[in-house]
């Protein structure tokens, strides 16, 4: 028997691994008898682009209709985005994505949405995994009885997603501007929405191609070189912006082809909504961000809270505190006036909206945010260990053994999810241990990108030495 585990974001495995039918039966009838036990009747299920999407939604679908929940079915790929904003709008208990996100194309996965469009809380998941049979057993009922019973409809999850797009931004403001766009879909699930909407964009990887050509569809700038170089050498383009699998995450760069993190790209959307819009409310933050946000958000007045990595730890907030700006490193972020769910194309047009209002470029703008809280480079090193090794740096940072990493003393720690070591000079390291593999993801902020690499060399050198 294969042991099911929800990580930071849903379950993902290996397709005709440890993700099969019977698999996927298994956790759809935990997520079933779950929803039965809470009086829930109706869920939304969506797939990605990825192979097998539809034969995984489908059977989640039959499993759920023996357990009398009614199913609203993508009735063709849908993002991320699209499934949870169809679970408010259908007024549905739970939402299922039948993805694995930014993973190779050998994976798909399953996550959870809950009633409120975002993903489900760490309590609720947990209660989900816990129900979880070692084995399960049809027959299921056909999709056509299902139907016949008024337990199945088909629904256009992107339609009703563009159709928001167009409510929600001054699409006409940003044709006019004349700050052109190129959107890299991933091969993934956003494909379609810009190619409607903006249909003047140039387009990259907005096919249908379930081998995502050999590259993780995960938006960073190793993965987006083709990207990079078109925006550098085409004047007439402003803006690159990148999504993952699933179109949740985003990735951007700016007119000169030089990428734009999302650390970056929160100080952006938060100096648009707060600083030009007037939006005043909560911004809520993961570990691994740059304290940079907390800066702003506190030169503009506003509360703040950090939460441990993972995006279900800022839903948690969401739920029942009004939030401005939310966020993740890894480029997971969503905003008021949506839905508490990150969404790659969201945020993309939101900052393209606010460059049109302003006549202003990306560069221009995060100038402005530099004059309030400094400017700074961000780096990441995943600093590969045997499992050894890996434990015995985590005894010494668990016993805080580390007082200096070689000419860099100490200051502050910080523990909230991994270990913040915080430097003279505006300089920090990030070390979290990789939960599946024997990996330490080393994080680093300064000033300035030699800055970053100095830090990244003492602490990784210190740390291999251990």
């Amino acid at each position: 028997m294969v042991e099911i585990k929800f990580g930071t974001d849903g379950w993902r495995a290996i397709i005709a691994k440890e993700y099969t039918v019977d698999n996927v039966e298994r956790v759809a009838d935990a997520t079933g008898r779950w929803m039965q036990s809470k009086g829930m009747k109706a869920a939304v299920i969506g797939y990605d682009c990825r192979f097998g999407g539809v034969m995984f939604a489908e059977a989640t679908a039959r499993v759920l209709g023996k357990h009398g929940i009614k199913v609203y079915l993508g009735d063709h790929f849908a993002s991320t985005p699209m499934v949870s904003y169809a679970v408010t709008q259908l007024k549905a208990d739970m939402g299922i994505v039948i993805t694995a996100s930014h993973n190779p194309s050998s994976y798909n996965g399953y996550k959870l949405k809950s009633s409120y469009g975002g993903p489900t809380i760490p309590g609720d998941i947990a209660a989900v995994e816990a129900l979880i049979p070692e084995q399960v057993a049809g027959p299921w009922p056909e999709l056509s009885i299902l139907k016949d019973q008024g337990l199945l409809e088909m629904v256009d999850l992107e339609a009703m997603y563009i159709a928001h797009v167009e409510r929600s931004f001054d699409l006409d403001a940003i044709r006019k501007s004349g700050m052109g766009l190129a959107y890299d879909a991933m091969f993934g699930a956003g494909q379609n929405v810009i190619r409607k909407v903006l249909p003047e964009a140039t387009l990259l990887h907005c096919d249908f191609n379930p081998s995502f050509e050999g590259t993780a569809p995960e938006p960073i700038d190793k993965n987006l070189q083709q990207l990079a170089k078109l925006v550098a050498s085409d004047d007439s383009i402003e803006m690159g912006l990148a999504t993952d699998g699933d179109a949740d995450r985003i990735g951007m760069y700016n007119s000169r082809g030089e990428f734009v993190d999302s650390h970056r790209i929160l100080l952006l959307l938060l100096h648009y909504l707060v600083g030009y819009k007037k939006i005043t409310c909560k911004v809520v933050i993961t570990f691994s961000v740059t304290e940079k946000v907390a800066a702003l958000a506190e030169h503009y007045g506003l509360d703040y809270d950090i939460t441990k990595i993972g995006f279900k730890y800022i839903t948690e907030i969401m739920q029942h505190t009004d939030v401005v700006v939310a966020g993740e490193e890894s480029g997971g972020i969503a905003i008021k006036g949506h839905i508490p769910e990150r969404d790659g194309i969201w945020m993309g047009l939101t900052l393209l909206e606010f460059m049109a209002k302003t006549g202003k470029t990306l560069d221009e703008l995060l100038a402005e945010v530099y004059d309030i809280v400094g400017a700074f480079d961000f780096g990441r090193n995943d600093l590969h260990v045997t499992e050894a090794q890996k434990q015995s740096i985590l005894k010494h940072l668990n016993e805080g053994s580390y007082k200096a990493f070689g000419p860099l003393d100490i200051t502050k720690e910080e523990t909230i999810d991994g270990y913040k070591f915080h430097f003279a000079g505006d300089k920090w390291v990030m070390i979290r241990p990789s939960g599946t593999e024997p990996v330490l993801r080393v994080y680093a902020q300064a000033p300035d990108m030699s800055g970053v690499q100095d830090v990244l060399d003492n602490v990784c050198a210190v740390l291999l030495a251990s």
